[in-house]
């Protein structure tokens, strides 16, 4: 496998559960470096295909090595998975035996590390100084975070931070960043966390999560539209899947996971698929161990029927 830093989260159950087959075709909505893909391209071969998308172009070229290992069995789509159904008549791809939402951030995404020059500002990460950008893509819509805390309204503030972030400090630090902003703009992660790290007790500054991760939370959720991407993406992806072909997806907090349980709920009523996961799949204590990213992730699964 080429140098990719990311490690794919629950990746022995996500082949468990696709079960990828010879000659079988998947969609990897979120392909990232290609870590997920890679093992299923190992499993659906000698003619099975992978199409990878990703919204990120980064996360798309840092994908692009898997075409020298698989050739044309892996097709990549710089691209929202909302758009997952034009995507594939763009690229005739298919039956769709099986599709893989994995909703998380990559290392390269979080951490800034890799990029090319001029890509490490995005401002995902509170450990490196970047401005407060955190679009996945420059070219989806001009809402950045830095527009978001110094323009909009503090009671607007205060409701993503609550809502997006479930951050329980919201109203101190919605009020923060007003009194901040008062005294100048707020352009960079640093600048930010300074706020957020002056509106909330020092023993919040000890926690096992820091401090600052549920507001930048709320913030990449609230810039980037995430939570009704999912709402959109879900629907599609059913609709998609040829007959007993799988899904699975992986969420990463309590919102995302809400919203993918109560539409495989409605669904389950409808009798448009069957539950493979009765009750969602999280990390083992030693993946934890190796990865500590893969602690907050929940699987569910599903079959057409």
């Amino acid at each position: 496998m080429a140098a990719a830093i990311h490690k794919p989260v629950l990746l022995k159950e996500v082949l468990e559960f696709l079960n990828p087959g010879q000659n079988e075709n998947f969609v990897d909505c979120t392909v990232g470096e290609g870590g997920h893909s890679e093992e299923i391209l190992k499993r659906n071969g000698p003619d099975g295909k992978v199409l990878g998308i990703d919204l990120d172009p980064v996360q798309i070229s840092s994908a692009e090595w898997l075409k020298a290992q698989f050739k044309e069995r892996i097709v990549l789509a710089n691209d929202s998975y909302i758009h997952i159904r034009d995507i594939i008549g763009r690229k005739n791809f298919g039956p769709v035996n099986g599709i893989l939402l994995d909703l998380g951030m990559s290392s390269v995404q979080l951490e800034g590390n890799g990029l090319p020059a001029g890509r490490q500002e995005k401002g995902f990460s509170f450990k490196i100084d970047q401005s407060l950008d955190m679009r996945y893509n420059d070219q989806m819509g001009y809402l950045t975070a830095e527009k978001i805390v110094n323009e909009w309204p503090e009671d607007k503030i205060e409701n993503i931070l609550k809502e997006y972030g479930e951050e329980k400090f919201s109203k101190k630090i919605s009020k923060s960043i007003i009194e901040k902003r008062r005294l100048g703009r707020i352009r960079t992660t640093f600048q930010l966390i300074e706020v957020i790290k002056r509106a909330t007790p020092s023993a919040y500054h000890k926690a096992k999560i820091h401090y600052a991760t549920r507001t930048f939370q709320a913030l990449r959720i609230a810039v980037n539209d995430e939570l009704e991407n999912i709402r959109t993406v879900l629907p599609e992806a059913l609709s998609l899947l040829a007959f007993r072909g799988r899904l699975v997806v992986i969420s990463f907090h309590s919102l995302e996971d809400r919203i993918v349980k109560n539409f495989l709920a409605g669904e389950v009523k409808k009798q448009t698929l069957k539950l493979l996961t009765k009750k969602p799949v999280t990390a083992s204590g030693d993946e934890i161990r190796i990865n500590p990213r893969s602690r907050s992730a929940k699987l569910r699964a599903i079959v057409k029927i």
